[in-house]
């Protein structure tokens, strides 16, 4: 079962140069990547970031990110994680109405996690990283609500801590928004916003206020995560 830890503080960064084991299996990620294009045209090799060390210092989590591809982060899921000091660590914005439902997407087709039912999220790549190399995973996951939900950072209030959920070579960081509205209400405002998107990244919104609600579409750290919140809050 994943573990769910509360932190104050993420301290994450990015160091210089690549992620050398991707670049010593680089005729394999390529291949690889050619080959899940076939069935998906819609995939893209774009920039992204890769949890390359870490350590925990009470409340306060401290990350080393290294650039890589999209294409070495799926080359090394798909072949069962064969750098095992490798994470990928990624922001999910843990949405809930003001009546205490969850909000959740799932994955349209074309995505490369299609049929999965996550948090608006992302994974971390440049334009996530500041002044003096800080990955800025808060501005990440509210960019990402925005691309994914119509909702802008106005209309939600972030919470002031993160949860992280460990599952094996994942790490998910939770940061939970409140939003004024009920949930159900927020639910339908989001499906409208995606019948007007000619592409969008969701293709259904789920509404989440119990463990009744969890779904085998949900990854672990999703269900994790919910369980945590509900158990605490009970």
């Amino acid at each position: 079962m994943p573990l769910v830890r509360r932190f104050d503080r993420l301290d994450l960064r990015l160091v210089e140069g690549p992620w050398a084991f991707a670049q010593s299996r680089r005729a394999e990620i390529d291949a690889h990547f050619a080959a899940l294009k076939v069935d998906n045209p819609a995939l893209w090799n774009g920039r992204i970031l890769m949890l390359g060390a870490h350590d925990i210092d009470g409340a306060v989590f401290n990350g080393r990110y290294v650039e890589a591809d999209f294409a070495s982060l799926l080359w090394w899921r798909d072949t069962g994680y064969p750098d095992p000091g490798m994470r990928n660590a990624f922001a999910m914005g843990a949405l809930r109405g003001s009546d205490g439902g969850y909000i959740l997407g799932r994955m349209a087709p074309w995505t490369a996690n299609a049929g999965r039912i996550y948090f608006a999220a992302g994974t971390p790549d440049l334009s996530d990283v500041k002044e003096g190399g800080i990955v800025d995973l808060h501005a990440s996951v509210l960019r990402e609500l925005g691309e994914e939900t119509g909702l802008s950072p106005d209309e939600v209030e972030p919470a002031p801590v993160w949860h992280a959920v460990f599952s094996g070579p994942r790490i998910a960081f939770m940061l939970p928004l409140l939003s004024p509205e009920p949930a159900e209400r927020l639910a339908e405002r989001i499906r409208a916003n995606l019948a007007r998107e000619e592409r969008p990244e969701l293709d259904e919104i789920v509404v989440a206020r119990s463990p009744a609600d969890l779904s085998p579409a949900m990854p672990d750290f999703i269900a994790a995560y919910l369980t945590a919140m509900w158990t605490n809050a009970g």
